[in-house]
């Protein structure tokens, strides 16, 4: 099985710029998102996080990415 490594947490709207930036750079990522997971499956949860996820072998090659988008939101 495959391990991936929980890099962010936060809204829909930021999780999904930093998976579009990973993206850019060539790194495969994977959204979490627990509220929408619900909401399809027809039962309503709590928060408005969303987790991003990447591969734990692309995680130093990620973390440039990461910074640089930390560095742009705050």
């Amino acid at each position: 099985m495959t391990e991936h490594k929980k890099i962010y947490t936060g809204t829909s709207i930021l999780v999904n710029r930093l998976a579009f930036l990973l993206d850019e750079a060539g790194i495969s990522s994977i959204i979490k998102d627990e509220r929408e997971s619900g909401r399809l499956a027809g039962f309503g949860t709590f928060g408005d996080s969303s987790e991003l996820h990447v591969l734990a072998s692309d995680y130093n090659k990620a973390e440039p990415v990461i910074k640089k988008f930390k560095e742009e939101i705050s």
